[in-house]
């Protein structure tokens, strides 16, 4: 049975995964092939890239002359979604999201068929025997779940694809840091905490996700803070190139990380370095109201020069009573912060079994984190943290 008898096209009917052992059989296939194949992730990556513009020529033009950066999110992308695959409340408005983000590539049904065609030869090339008939059934399956999800919500959307934005100021914190402010043609309805996919005419075709560290102004002007990370084509072009007059494209809103003054609940935050900025806009957003659930902020870096952001938040702190921050630093010596990894740290209080848990900052201090967090008894549906990674 081929791949392209499987996915192309994406089927209208619903796939055959109506009851909870259908499900559950394909999570498992899908799951454990994948485990084979995830060692292989790089040659994956280019085989995938290979078949995908050997089949749709026309979506070469969608990506970056240079895919180095493209290929290792690839993986990182399919992880989080297989992942999710047996939790639907919280896949499905993952993907819608992604769905609405894409229509800034012009994408068709036609690049999704491509897609699932690309993804399902790959994983079978790697899989060896652990590929069979069935295996690939539960691949396809999944698949189409996952790309109908997509394309009902990019139908259903009625807003722009992308909203054109200025900078209207760049301020640099040192060497690797700058907050960005700019400010769209018309304003982005987003929430605060969540997040965008941004290009700027730096590095065309180079989408990035950057979070806005404000709630919506009445202007409707947007903050980000960003850091150029070892290897980051894009953050490093903004931190030190972006000017004043620029114009960015930031695609549709994304995200789960958010706080309801609705909910009794209080809120712990756990924020690495200009993973602050969801954080913040939430923080922006609750100064509003005197009465709010109480957020306790932990805010953390290597050294020093990353709590950039604590004189700010402490001042907003001094004059909220519901607001406690914390800040954490792995460098020795630094009078008023807690010393060690964020990880370390916000264990070394408990649980923090009673409160709903945001975590936002690099892949690997949310890995730990959330790893330390687990050990220490926190229950997992309580921890949010959003997908998306540093480039």
């Amino acid at each position: 049975m081929t791949a392209n008898a499987l996915v192309s096209p994406i089927p209208s009917s619903q796939p055959r995964t109506d009851s909870p052992t259908a499900v559950s059989t394909m999570v498992r296939l899908v799951r454990e092939s994948f485990a084979v194949v995830e060692p292989h992730a790089e040659e994956v990556a280019q085989f995938f890239y290979g078949m995908l513009f050997t089949i749709e020529p026309s979506a070469r033009e969608m990506f970056p002359a240079n895919m180095q950066v493209q290929r290792s999110r690839l993986l990182r992308a399919l992880v989080h979604v297989v992942q999710m695959v047996d939790r639907p409340d919280d896949l499905v408005p993952f993907l819608q999201q992604l769905g609405r983000d894409h229509r800034k590539f012009g994408v068709v049904s036609t690049h999704y068929e491509a897609v699932g065609m690309a993804l399902i030869s790959s994983v079978k090339k790697f899989a060896g025997p652990a590929w069979t008939d069935e295996v690939e059934r539960a691949w396809a399956e999944a698949y189409t779940i996952m790309a109908r999800s997509m394309l009902d919500a990019a139908a259903a959307d009625e807003g722009p694809a992308y909203w054109p934005a200025e900078v209207i100021s760049h301020e640099r914190i040192g060497w690797e840091i700058a907050i960005v402010r700019v400010r769209p043609h018309y304003p982005v309805p987003y929430l605060p905490g969540q997040y965008v996919s941004v290009e700027v005419p730096q590095r065309p075709r180079l989408w990035r996700y950057l979070t806005p560290a404000n709630a919506p102004r009445p202007d409707g002007t947007i903050d980000f803070h960003i850091r150029g990370v070892d290897g980051g084509w894009v953050s490093r072009s903004i931190v030190a190139h972006a000017n004043v007059g620029d114009t960015w494209k930031m695609g549709p809103p994304m995200g789960r990380i958010s706080v309801s003054r609705e909910t009794s609940r209080d809120v712990l935050m756990v924020a690495g370095g200009t993973g602050v900025s969801p954080m913040r806009a939430i923080i922006d957003h609750l100064s509003q109201w005197g009465q709010n659930p109480h957020v306790h902020l932990f805010i953390g870096g290597r050294i020093e020069e990353d709590l950039y952001d604590v004189p700010a938040l402490q001042s907003i702190a001094a004059v909220n009573p519901w607001l406690t921050v914390v800040p954490v630093v792995e460098e020795a010596g630094i009078p008023g912060t807690e010393q060690g990894t964020l990880a370390d740290v916000v264990t070394r209080y408990g649980a923090w079994g009673d409160r709903d848990v945001l975590v936002s900052g690099s892949p690997g201090m949310i890995r730990a984190t959330v790893s330390r967090m687990l050990v220490a008894g926190t229950p997992l549906d309580r921890i949010t943290y959003d997908p998306f990674t540093v480039d």
